[in-house]
């Protein structure tokens, strides 16, 4: 398996790049996520999938190894091929799919075109533990602490806060107390606001 390529950038579109190794042009396949880390230098190193069929090798490229795990983890949920991993990579930041399968967030994933509820529930599902297992999950627990982020700003607009001023006092208060519920949330913002 080619696990690497390193060499000169001939090509790039948002859908693949041609490099140069020693004379050989390698086209690879990537995403708009790794399309947006391209650097504006010749020389580039892309870590590789290659993917073998019966009519054809296709390697698909990434700027991350962790886009690349990810990649491999989306492949293994049956129902879903490497156009429509690719696709998910390219709608949503990896770290995203990732937070998003660690919460069970159906409508996020749903919410990627191609990706129906059926589909979306088999990532989850089939997901779920090797995301937990593989990831922190300090990554986890940082995004429910912005569902009750969200909960609290909610909270306070029905309360009749600026939303503004609201924001940027639980932004502040969340980064200092990663672990505060809703609760605590609220409860500081109406003594400071």
């Amino acid at each position: 398996m080619i696990a690497h390529l390193q060499g000169r950038l001939i090509e790039k579109t948002p859908t693949d790049v041609v490099i140069d190794c020693n004379g050989v042009g390698y086209q690879i396949n990537i995403s708009l996520h790794t399309y947006s880390l391209l650097p504006d230098s010749e020389s580039i190193k892309l870590y590789t999938h290659l993917q073998i069929k019966e009519d054809a090798h296709t390697l698909f490229g990434f700027m991350e190894k962790s886009e690349r795990e990810i990649f491999k983890l989306l492949l293994s949920v049956s129902g879903i091929g490497a156009n429509i991993a690719r696709t998910m990579l390219s709608s949503i930041a990896p770290q995203q799919i990732i937070q998003a399968i660690a919460v069970a967030d159906v409508a996020t994933i749903q919410s990627i075109k191609g990706i129906g509820s059926k589909i979306a529930q088999r990532v989850i599902l089939d997901l779920k533990d090797k995301v937990l297992k593989v990831y922190d999950l300090d990554e986890v627990s940082s995004f429910h602490n912005n569902t009750n982020r969200d909960e609290a700003l909610s909270a306070l607009e029905v309360l009749g806060f600026n939303k503004k001023l609201s924001e940027k006092f639980v932004e502040k208060f969340v980064k200092e107390n990663p672990t505060a519920t809703v609760e605590t949330i609220i409860k500081q913002a109406l003594k400071n606001l």
